[in-house]
């Protein structure tokens, strides 16, 4: 397939991860879970926002993504 503009497609298969957290932080992402549900008029789930939430976490750590460049 040599001429195919588009790339290989990344493996999308989630990661499973289980993690356990305080219930202070666990009351906090209830509500952050609330106020996301108050902004855009639409509740997701926990399970879909933390991934989004450690994503945005990692992206706006200049301090990772220049030592993980580095490191590559």
């Amino acid at each position: 397939m040599g001429g195919i503009k588009l790339g290989r497609i990344p493996d999308r298969t989630p990661v499973r991860i289980t993690i356990s957290v305080p219930p202070e932080l666990g009351q906090t992402l209830n509500d952050y879970s609330d106020f996301y549900a108050q902004s855009y008029g639409v509740a997701e789930p926990l399970s879909e926002l933390i991934p989004a939430m450690l994503q945005s976490f990692v992206d706006g750590d200049h301090a990772f993504r220049r030592a993980r460049r580095t490191s590559s």
